[in-house]
């Protein structure tokens, strides 16, 4: 079978599967695409054709397990006891969310020109003050305060625009 027909025929499907399962737009699409790069990579080797639908979504939900191993890999770990464990679940889950919720916003500043990107990063992210970041770009006071009120600005509206899979643009937007 052409990996072309089993793109057309799986796409849909699969990329349905893979958002429901980790719920988010930009990381469904990368592992869609990994998916079928492995559909791709490994065809030819696929003995039997009339396994192919249950194969290629093998290895989406593999793929799927992995990208939550890595998620969880950068969250904070927590002590195993079982007193805890249904309090401990619920805050692993807020911070997978609170995780994920930072990629794609992060994902989103890239949208930003780099002017807008450098002082969003210099002031909100690395915490700098206005007259450090004026000193450190070597612009004036006023342009980082003008810079910074249109880079925000902007970047409240790509994200109400972009409009994350569950969650609004919160109230820390609103500086």
């Amino acid at each position: 079978m052409d990996f072309y027909e089993v793109y057309d025929q799986y796409y849909d499907r699969v990329r349905h599967f893979i958002l429901a399962k980790v719920k988010n737009r930009w990381a469904a699409d990368d592992l869609v695409q990994e998916t079928f790069l492995r559909v791709l990579l490994n065809l030819e080797t696929l003995l039997d054709q009339e396994k192919l639908s249950s194969w290629i979504f093998r290895i989406a939900a593999n793929l799927c397990q992995d990208h939550f191993r890595r998620a969880k890999r950068n969250l904070i770990p927590f002590d195993d006891d079982t007193a805890g464990a249904s309090q401990e679940a619920t805050s692993l889950e807020k911070q997978l969310e609170q995780y994920q919720l930072s990629l794609w916003v992060q994902d989103q500043l890239k949208l930003l020109p780099d002017p807008m990107r450098q002082i969003i990063f210099l002031c909100d992210i690395k915490q700098h003050t206005n007259q450090e970041a004026a000193e450190l770009l070597e612009i004036s006071l006023e342009n980082v305060k003008v810079r910074l009120h249109r880079a925000r600005k902007q970047l409240k509206a790509i994200l109400e625009e972009q409009a994350h899979p569950g969650k609004e643009a919160g109230p820390c937007l609103d500086r």
